[in-house]
């Protein structure tokens, strides 16, 4: 039984590796760097809308992730209507209200890491704010140069190295 459990472990090993890209011929997984920055803007009577792009980069993936807004000193008592404007999964511009905030009954809310895919314009559609929206601004980029590295040396290897399972050892003091 237990060559049958080591040699089951074996195989999922082998199969984690596998679906990671590292076996044999199969592809390795280009490198990945994740960044994160700090994100934040203001709306308000004089400044009704701000618009986050990027610029678009071969191998990079921008997400920005909104975790509060919340109106701030100066707010007076007026429903304040925040409205992002996207695009859906047909490419099409649409406009969703996320948010109602009044001074005496919900200054803030919180998003939860609402992630958005640049561009995003954000727009004070109701109300004179001010309105802090924040957030993160996530970048993934991945390197194919040096994928192409690691692929060529884990091919000319061939073979999977396993690690073997040793057995648990007994202690006279449990049953």
């Amino acid at each position: 039984m237990a060559a049958g459990a080591a040699a089951a472990l074996a195989f999922l090993n082998q199969e984690s590796r596998a679906r990671a890209g590292g076996v044999g011929g199969l592809r390795v997984p280009a490198p990945v760097t994740m960044d994160s920055f700090f994100f934040g803007c203001e709306l308000s009577g004089h400044t009704r809308s701000f618009t986050f792009k990027v610029e678009e980069e071969e191998d990079t993936e921008h997400m920005l992730a909104l975790n509060m807004l919340c109106l701030t000193e100066g707010a007076k008592e007026e429903c304040n209507v925040v409205e992002v404007v996207a695009r859906d999964h047909d490419n099409q511009e649409i406009a969703v209200p996320v948010a109602n905030l009044r001074l005496s009954c919900q200054p803030m809310l919180s998003l939860d890491d609402f992630q958005l895919q640049p561009p995003v314009t954000f727009r004070l559609k109701s109300g004179s704010g001010p309105v802090r929206i924040t957030g993160r601004h996530r970048i993934v980029c991945i390197n194919n140069d040096l994928s192409e590295e690691s692929e060529d040396d884990e091919s000319e290897e061939g073979e999977v190295k396993l690690c073997g399972i040793l057995p648990a050892r007994k202690h006279r003091d449990r049953p």
